[in-house]
């Protein structure tokens, strides 16, 4: 009698231990996440990465746990719809998509499939969700909205140029958040008296005439909105600043990396980080709406030295002071 008593308790932790995992991830449950790419899978590497560490970090495995269904517009926002369909139709249970122009053309797919939106501008001046505490329907995530950011900016290259007086403009009239920075634009320019010349690109083959009007009309200066058509053309527009002695402040780290004088805002690959905490409560049945948008914690300044000395600037050491990152 004794030696069963023994033998059931030495086998209790094997009988239970299944039921244990049962209920904490249903056997064989595989869950399918889409991403919606605005460039390709190399120009974004530095996104996804954070992204997949995020999920690894909350126990998620590609292969095992989950499935990543990935899509690439390759920089051309008129691939959207076709690419929200196939994702749609892979049955995805999530999908995470960046930037303005993706979430918007989720938006007029008119979905239920939950979706992570990341690194939105302005996501209710622009009609996404209806307020970042409750954003309703099927949509939340991160947006990169702070006031004034494109203030600090042109501030940023007055301070590194004081005498400048006219700086270019890159937008994209297909991003719904451009035509709010633009009046941001507008209202610094005018308080520091200077010129803006706009210059308005949907595609990669508009970037020439753009490229036209700035040997032309010879701004100081160059600012380029956040936008994923110009994320994806970043070596051919930093070829061109470079090559022109042209300074400029930037949205995106990457540019900055690619040759860019500097770029202020939000730090993107944490921001897809955090990205997989959205996902990972949506799996878990929490819905979109009950989930509110998150701003951007921090900004951060990056400065590129080398760019400096290669357009004859001298960084101010009040700038520098400043810096999160300087590339040497």
């Amino acid at each position: 009698m004794n030696r069963r008593v023994i033998v059931f308790i030495c086998l209790l932790p094997t009988l239970f231990l299944p039921a244990i995992l049962i209920g904490a991830q249903p056997a064989g449950k595989v869950s399918r996440i889409g991403f919606l790419g605005n460039s390709t899978a190399a120009l974004e590497a530095n996104l996804v990465g954070p992204f997949r560490d995020g999920l690894r970090d909350l126990g998620y495995v590609e292969g095992q746990n989950i499935v990543i269904e990935y899509r690439w517009a390759e920089g051309k926002y008129e691939r959207f719809p076709a690419l929200i369909a196939e994702l749609i139709a892979s049955k995805v249970d999530v999908i995470v998509a960046a930037g303005t122009p993706a979430t918007q053309a989720y938006q007029k797919a008119r979905a239920s499939i939950p979706l992570v939106m990341v690194a939105v501008g302005d996501p209710v001046g622009t009609g996404i969700v209806a307020s970042l505490n409750r954003p309703g329907g099927s949509i939340t995530g991160l947006t990169s909205i702070s006031p004034e950011l494109e203030g600090k900016r042109i501030e940023l290259l007055r301070e590194v140029i004081p005498k400048l007086s006219h700086i270019a403009v890159l937008w994209n009239p297909k991003n719904a958040f451009h035509a709010i920075e633009n009046k941001e634009v507008e209202t610094a320019a005018a308080a520091l008296r200077m010129k803006v010349l706009y210059l308005a690109v949907e595609a990669q083959e508009q970037i020439g005439n753009a490229f036209a009007q700035i040997l032309k009309e010879r701004p100081g200066a160059l600012l380029v909105l956040a936008d994923r058509v110009f994320l994806h053309n970043r070596a051919l527009i930093m070829d061109f600043a470079t090559k022109h002695h042209l300074p400029g402040v930037y949205a995106y780290v990457e540019l900055v990396e690619d040759g860019g004088l500097m770029s202020y805002g939000p730090n993107y690959g944490d921001m897809h980080r955090r990205a997989a905490t959205y996902v990972d409560k949506i799996l878990k049945g929490t819905k979109p709406t009950d989930l509110p948008v998150e701003r951007p914690m921090k900004f951060e300044l990056i400065v590129n030295l080398k760019a400096a000395k290669q357009i004859g600037l001298t960084i101010p050491p009040n700038v520098l002071a400043r810096a999160d990152r300087v590339i040497r």
